[in-house]
């Protein structure tokens, strides 16, 4: 069973051989270990899109500064009703926002004509071609994008922000949240009839700042939507709740999610796979193998994928996957441990107890 395939099966809650294992595009380097990783059955997720954005009314330009002898990146977007500006820190394959795009309250007009001015169009054959180029040991993953709120919360205001305008300019922060909503409408038809056999919406949304009833309120509803027009057509739906999940378990149970993406187990977050498993009978789990763990001693990297395993009982139901970045020193004898206990302990169906 190809890498690819593994993955699929779970995907389509059959039995494959054994424990899926998966790692981001972004986060394994060309190098023996790769390759060593690859021949065991790794799968690589590559995540890219189903469709291009244009903004033809917007125009949007970049530059390279410094602030403190540290390299930055300062964007200033311009619009027919004005401008604002961001700064970022590049950090290896993401980036630090030193100041939001969002800073005074006449920028609602400006990021409403953005989200506006933005037009979607199918890029089907694109997908087609990288998953043909890619091959076996690849899985492709198509996305609709953040949920809106949690753009506007930790995208484009940051937290402090948003909860001064959630409790001073509410009507404005969700009349930026509807607009929002409305376009992503446009979005999901065109998932729907795409190549992609599955998509994430939204994701690292925590209860502790995104809060239960907002979740309820204005994320969830989204999932049904999407999920309602992809599952016509047979693409499945996840989101990459990375966080603690039990404060609001009752909400993904109720979703028309098919799978929770970046799940996290303890130590590092409040759920196990067993209980996730049990709450959530309609959904797969593709894990986020705990963070904490990679700076651990071996054999509990180990034990702590043995237990995943043995949790996941009987193995058609979870794939453990790294979605977060490991050490530089520590990623390649980690992941071949982590494959090691895999390929002794994980073969499918695992025994319960």
């Amino acid at each position: 069973m190809t890498p690819r395939k593994r993955v699929e099966a779970i995907l389509r809650g059959d039995m494959p051989d054994k424990v899926p294992l998966t790692m981001y595009e972004c986060m394994i380097p060309q190098c023996t270990a790769e390759r060593l990783l690859r021949d065991d059955g790794m799968c690589i997720v590559y995540r890219t899109g189903v469709f291009k954005t244009h903004t033809p009314n917007v125009k949007r330009t970049s530059q390279n500064i410094q602030i403190d002898g540290v390299p930055h990146v300062r964007t200033v977007t311009e619009t027919p009703v004005g401008a604002i500006s961001e700064v970022s820190r590049p950090a290896d394959f993401t980036s630090w926002r030193i100041e939001m795009l969002f800073k005074k309250p006449e920028d609602y007009e400006v990021l409403k004509f953005i989200v506006q001015d933005q037009r979607f169009e199918p890029d089907y054959e694109s997908y087609r071609r990288k998953e043909e180029e890619l091959g076996e040991d690849f899985i492709l993953r198509a996305g609709i994008s953040l949920t809106p709120l949690h753009q506007i919360m930790i995208g484009w205001m940051g937290v402090e922000t948003f909860a001064i305008e959630w409790a001073e300019r509410r009507d404005e922060v969700l009349e930026l949240n509807d607009i929002m909503t409305a376009k992503h409408r446009e979005i999901y038809p065109i998932i729907a009839n795409s190549p992609a056999s599955h998509a994430n919406y939204g994701g690292n949304e925590v209860p502790e700042v995104m809060g239960i009833e907002r979740f309820e309120t204005y994320c969830a509803p989204l999932f049904e939507e999407a999920a309602e027009e992809m599952h016509k057509h047979g693409v499945l739906l996840g989101s990459h709740l990375d966080g603690n999940n039990k404060a609001w378990a009752h909400v993904v149970a109720n979703s028309s999610l098919d799978y929770v993406e970046a799940f996290t187990p303890p130590p590092d977050c409040d759920l196990s796979v067993r209980e996730a498993l049990d709450l959530w009978p309609d959904k797969f789990l593709w894990l986020n193998f705990p963070s904490s763990v990679h700076l651990a001693p071996m054999a509990q990297i180990e034990e702590a994928t043995r237990e995943i395993i043995q949790q996941s009982a009987p193995g058609n139901r979870v794939i453990i996957g790294i979605t977060e970045d490991i050490p530089k020193n520590r990623w390649q004898e980690n992941m071949l441990a982590i494959s090691r206990v895999i390929d002794a302990e994980g073969q499918l169906p695992i025994r319960e107890g």
